[in-house]
């Protein structure tokens, strides 16, 4: 898909190259603009805050301390209108009537202004990069259109940190948006296979590869050698084939549907037009179909808490029997909450009468499921090829370390590592370099009332411990086998019955699948 409506032009790669050059001659990168504009005032704009970095540009433009950078930034960041010459000054390859060639820019009160979101993107995939998308609530007035595309947002990025990047032969990247996803996906794939229903979003997608070509690793002669861009629902355009990984960032939040509604009147960058939480428990079933013998899913989604269900068993229903299951639960959100949320994120809010109607059919419909909460989280799914080994559950709401993906992948590692071993008793085991122990004793006594183990990386996570399990811990330097340690505990603390051995072990087993403790082996490898 070359072009859409209010999308950039993607045809004349001459002038897109020469548009890259202009933005890397003016230093429009994450550390450029965060120097003109400072630390604080950039970081502000990712909460839409636009106010100090567009008076700090306001100011550099002025004085002309930096000025062809203050340019680009008050156009494409903040969303200024400048003369054509001022432009043809900052863009001197591809000049204001490149940038209206290539539909960047648009006429506006005797000067241009931006016609799309352009900022720049810092990353592992390619260093500095540049992205496209549609312009935010903040810079244009009035509700968004229906076929917004958007651009990098939280969910993006929290996925990009999730995503696994071990290498694989084809990766696939449903509902590419803005094409973020497979930015970070064509660091570790030999090919991307990139979906959307929304043909602007497939457009803005192949304008934003080719704008980073050299970057990405791609021939812009031969896109297709590396990157495949196809329309379609879901799973449609890829029927039939399999991936070694699969990463999206779906249409996941829950809308009411209303009577007569075509697919035009649905936000498409974040509403699958599916009842409920349709759209994820599907692509839940589904995607382990699409994947390799082995192969991994990442994928983002909230999902409906009806009242007395725990969300856990909710989701574990949904998973295919020969699926390896990991769900993190990030949040929860109460139905007001929820509806206020998204509402807002598609600036509803500035029509008000459209804002109370939607509010009260968003409440309506949560209320005939009887949902209580909405919860938000990450899903990680394997192609078991054979009976599923691992269902993991969890919620944890405090800070991550990113990127978790490195710590998603090493915490399967250890899953699978535990599924296979036949006796944790006879492995010896160690204390990973990240754990810190915590004790906790009222004044004068004799012994810890609480004592802790915390995580200072990965998942962060803290656990209560037993005195039986702090000694064990304590003793696991990787010279004796977990066995040998809890006879050792066994006789200085004379118990001799075989449920203390038997609980203490399935303890350990715990400790291990946390990354409290890992193998001694696994670390002798490292």
């Amino acid at each position: 898909m070359n072009h859409a409506a209010g999308a950039p032009y993607s045809d004349d790669q001459d002038l897109i190259d020469r548009l890259a050059a202009d933005l890397g001659a003016a230093d429009y990168t994450v550390d450029g603009v965060a120097g003109l504009v400072g630390g604080d005032a950039y970081a502000a704009l990712d909460r839409d805050q636009a106010v100090p970095a567009l008076l700090a540009a306001r100011g550099a433009h002025r004085t002309g301390a930096g000025s062809r950078l203050a340019a680009v930034v008050l156009v494409f960041l903040l969303g200024e209108a400048l003369p054509a010459a001022e432009l043809d000054g900052a863009f001197p390859s591809v000049g204001a009537a490149g940038l209206l060639a290539l539909g960047l820019a648009e006429e506006y009160d005797g000067g241009l202004r931006a016609a799309v979101d352009l900022r720049p993107y810092s990353s592992d995939a390619g260093g500095d990069l540049w992205v496209a998308s549609d312009l935010g609530s903040h810079l244009r007035p009035g509700v968004l259109r229906t076929d917004h595309v958007l651009g990098i947002g939280r969910a993006s990025l929290t996925l990009a940190q999730f995503a696994a990047r071990a290498p694989v032969d084809r990766a696939l990247d449903l509902g590419t948006g803005c094409g973020i996803q497979t930015f970070h996906l064509l660091a570790h794939a030999r090919h991307v296979t990139a979906t959307d229903i929304s043909k602007r979003a497939l457009a803005v997608t192949r304008f934003n590869l080719l704008l980073n070509a050299p970057a990405l690793g791609i021939d812009p002669e031969h896109l297709d050698e590396r990157v495949s861009l196809r329309s379609g629902n879901l799973l449609e355009p890829v029927a039939g084939e399999t991936f070694g990984q699969i990463v999206s960032n779906p249409p996941f939040v829950i809308t009411p549907r209303t009577a007569g509604e075509a697919p035009a009147d649905q936000f498409t960058y974040r509403d699958g037009g599916r009842a409920g939480d349709d759209i994820v428990s599907s692509l839940i079933r589904g995607l382990p179909g699409v994947l390799e013998p082995g192969g991994t899913a990442q994928l983002l989604g909230n999902w409906e808490i009806p009242e007395g269900l725990a969300w856990e068993s909710r989701i574990a229903g949904w998973v295919p029997d020969t699926a390896d299951a990991w769900v993190v639960q990030r949040e929860q959100l109460t139905p007001t909450h929820y509806a206020e949320t998204w509402l807002r994120d598609a600036a509803e809010n500035r029509n008000p009468d459209r804002f109370a109607e939607r509010f009260g059919a968003y409440l309506t419909d949560f209320a005939s499921r009887s949902v209580e909460h909405i919860g938000f989280g990450m899903v990680w799914l394997r192609n078991a090829g054979g009976p599923a080994t691992l269902r993991r559950f969890e919620e944890i709401t405090h800070d991550l370390e990113q990127p978790i993906g490195p710590h998603m992948s090493a915490g399967v590692a250890r899953l699978d590592w535990l599924g296979t071993v036949g006796d944790l008793s006879a492995e010896h085991l160690t204390v990973a370099d990240d754990v810190t122990e915590e004790r906790h004793q009222r004044p004068g006594a004799e012994h810890p009332g609480v004592i802790l183990l915390r995580q200072g990386a990965g998942f962060r996570r803290t656990t209560l411990l037993s005195t039986e399990l702090a000694g064990f811990v304590s003793a696991c330097d990787g010279d004796l086998t977990a066995g040998q340690i809890i006879g050792a505990l066994a006789a200085l603390l004379d118990r001799d019955d075989e449920a203390f051995g038997r609980d203490l072990l399935e303890d350990v087993s715990s400790l291990v699948a946390d990354g409290f403790l890992l193998p001694a082996s696994a670390r002798a490898s490292a």
